[in-house]
């Protein structure tokens, strides 16, 4: 295992705790560099950056290694057996007071840091969400974003449950809630979220703190994830109410389209859950698109309503899939 020390600290930095920059990996060789080089392009460097990796089985750990052997403030260690156990083993490991926690598969803005911790060195927020901007590389991604990931003026700061790609909190604060949730799958930064509220600590927002991400490049893709989110809440016993919801609006469309006698008058009847279902990615769409040509543009629209669907059809079998695992998966 290598390992690096902490960044000494300069004069101007001397006032303020340290930060640790942590990501938990595993077979991410084709973007770890990414993720390392932009850690390291930060305006507020990190303290030390320590990257767990969980047992990958490509390069992902050697090309971690070359970065310390250039002499970056990377400490590499090794554990768990999925994220949050990953996650919790590169904050046992970390030695500052602050983490900083972000995922493979981003690029964080050079301000990224800066921003998302400095609620946390003036002491106004023991955990502060950061957000996430979708960086598409084709119509489908471009409107995969619109429609699943709001822009920050849409986000309420009281109701908003971070990722924990894109989060900052104190190590008091993790050890308070006994760390992420290792029985859970997935799910567990909303878990830690939920548990770090119920603890009364402060929250915070930080809108500018938005790390980039690519969204899921077909189909078949976002369908996976989806599934795995909503099985993750099934598992987790989370969003009961809106689970439902979906339920029974789907059952009540069916009802409308079997009790009507023309298909056109049923349609008529279902223009307002459509309008409902599209109007706020219909709204995003505008600005994400403009750079797009006529014909993508169209088809960018067209995409709004095929995502929907596949997300809601994903949400409602992956969710029963939850509770039936959750037998299995109860907290000790």
């Amino acid at each position: 295992m290598a390992t690096t020390a902490l960044r000494p600290s300069s004069p101007e930095q001397t006032e303020r705790p340290a930060v640790s920059l942590i990501a938990t990996v595993k077979n991410e060789a084709g973007n770890i560099a990414e993720l390392l080089d932009s850690m390291l392009a930060q305006t507020r460097p990190p303290d030390e950056i320590v990257i767990n990796d969980n047992h990958s089985s490509d390069a992902t750990p050697a090309i971690v290694e070359r970065y310390i052997a250039a002499g970056h403030p990377i400490k590499l260690v090794r554990g768990g057996f999925n994220i949050p156990s990953g996650r919790n083993n590169a904050i046992r490991h970390a030695r500052g007071p602050i983490i900083a926690s972000c995922d493979a598969g981003l690029v964080l803005p050079t301000n990224w840091l800066a921003e998302i911790v400095a609620p946390l060195e003036r002491d106004e927020a023991d955990l502060v969400g950061g957000f996430y901007e979708p960086a598409p590389r084709s119509t489908w991604e471009l409107a995969l974003g619109a429609t699943n990931f709001p822009d920050a003026e849409e986000i309420d700061p009281a109701t908003f449950l971070p990722g924990g790609n894109s989060m900052a909190f104190t190590k008091a604060a993790w050890e308070a809630v006994g760390g992420y949730p290792e029985w859970a799958d997935t799910c567990e930064d909303l878990i830690f979220d939920l548990a770090i509220k119920a603890q009364g600590l402060r929250f915070t927002f930080a809108p500018r703190a938005a790390v980039k991400f690519r969204p899921r490049e077909h189909p078949r893709a976002f369908f996976r994830q989806y599934y795995t989110y909503a099985r993750g809440d099934g598992v987790a016993d989370l969003f009961l109410k809106r689970h439902l919801i979906r339920y029974a609006s789907y059952v009540g469309l069916l009802g409308v389209l079997l009790a009507a006698r023309r298909w056109r008058s049923a349609l008529l009847l279902l223009i307002p859950g459509l309008i409902y279902h599209v109007y706020k990615p219909y709204r995003r769409l505008p600005q994400r698109a403009q750079q797009l040509p006529l014909s993508q543009k169209v088809l960018a629209f067209a995409y709004v309503p095929l995502i929907r669907l596949i997300g809601d059809v994903a949400k409602m079998i992956g969710y029963p899939v939850g509770l039936w695992l959750r037998r299995g998966k109860r907290p000790s």
